[in-house]
């Protein structure tokens, strides 16, 4: 797929405030230093569509942006190690938890994972999370460009171990790194196929 137009459409605390239409979401989140805004900045093929930081936490609402004018790219607040106040971070907590539980016209979310990383108690716990409110996931790892390939294989596998205890299969996943545009072509393609066959692409 070529992302030929990503446009920046709303920010806000209030699901139901989101867009009103039906058209199909894609929800990335994870926690607040796994490089999220670098990877939809790659996606997208815009440098700075997504505001990075070298501050954790930077993202702190719902963000929508509507992606070759059919499907909606959603940013949503990163878990974890943000230094914002526990009452804010209640807050971020409350509008993620409404906006996957409410949100009917979310096709999928991605869970993105630092692949350098053993696997974290607070991503796993999140997935679960995901998997017990029957909402389809798929999990990104990022970073990929930071460790060898042979490395690459076993922090994965170390992730399929861990994951298979609780689940009866791994998750759909991706490798990436936003550097090198690794997995870029695979997400978007992923996106793709789920829109085709919502006969939208």
């Amino acid at each position: 797929m070529e992302i030929k137009s990503a446009e920046f459409v709303m920010s806000n605390s209030d699901v139901s405030k989101c867009p009103k239409n039906t058209i199909p979401e894609y929800a990335f989140i994870g926690r607040s230093n796994v490089g999220k805004s670098s990877l939809i900045n790659m996606l997208t093929n815009r440098k700075s569509l997504a505001k990075t930081s070298g501050r954790p936490g930077k993202t702190q609402l719902i963000n929508h942006f509507i992606i070759n004018k059919n499907w909606y790219l959603v940013d949503l607040p990163g878990y974890g190690y943000a230094k914002v106040s526990k009452s804010a971070k209640k807050t971020f907590q409350k509008f993620i938890t409404q906006y996957f539980s409410l949100r009917e016209q979310l096709v999928s979310a991605f869970v993105l994972v630092d692949i350098r990383h053993k696997p974290q108690p607070i991503d796993l716990e999140f997935m679960q999370w995901l998997g017990e409110n029957g909402i389809p996931f798929s999990i990104i790892f990022t970073k990929a460009d930071k460790l060898k390939p042979k490395a690459i294989e076993k922090h994965v596998a170390d992730y399929k171990a861990i994951m298979l205890e609780a689940w009866e299969e791994m998750p759909n996943y991706f490798i990436t790194s936003s550097s090198k545009d690794i997995g870029k072509d695979a997400v978007l393609e992923y996106i793709h196929s789920l829109n085709k066959n919502m006969r939208l692409d």
